[in-house]
């Protein structure tokens, strides 16, 4: 059976800030994310089933990325929690905001190597993910490749 890329699109608005970097992103600031998720399998061929023709229903997907991605990651603030950071993230928190404290330098290319993890990990043993995009503006974005990444 054919092999078979679907892409599902998610949107979701972070903020972030990259302590120890010389440029204006060492501010707290936000962005519009835009996520392509993109798997490949094969569809299922038993006409029977009720997902017949289908890689990986959308739905299914969506809940997926929803779960683990966007429910997480919209409308919260993001920071390495080995940085000094950590203090201005305890005061957000005590002051009600959505704060995150994650492992790595939040950058896009850091998000993005996350994500694949987390999605990686709930898919179907039949499904792989195949690549990521992660849109920060119009013009800039990370891209993570299953194929090189093994």
């Amino acid at each position: 059976m054919s092999q078979i890329r679907i892409t599902k699109m998610f949107s979701f608005e972070t903020g972030h800030a990259l302590y120890g970097y010389d440029g204006k992103c060492r501010n707290v600031h936000g962005h519009s994310y835009k996520l392509s998720v993109t798997v490949i399998g094969s569809p299922i061929a038993d006409s029977n089933h009720v997902k017949f023709g289908m890689v990986i229903d959308f739905g299914d997907l969506k809940k997926i990325v929803k779960e683990e991605i966007v429910d997480v990651f919209d409308h919260a603030t993001v920071f390495n929690k080995n940085t000094p950071h950590v203090e201005l993230a305890k005061e957000l928190e005590s002051r009600g905001h959505n704060v995150l404290l994650v492992d790595y330098q939040p950058t896009s290319e850091m998000m993005v190597i996350d994500f694949a993890e987390k999605i990686k990990a709930r898919l179907p043993q039949n499904i792989a993910l195949h690549s990521l995009k992660l849109q920060e503006t119009e013009s800039s974005y990370a891209q993570w490749f299953a194929s090189e990444n093994l």
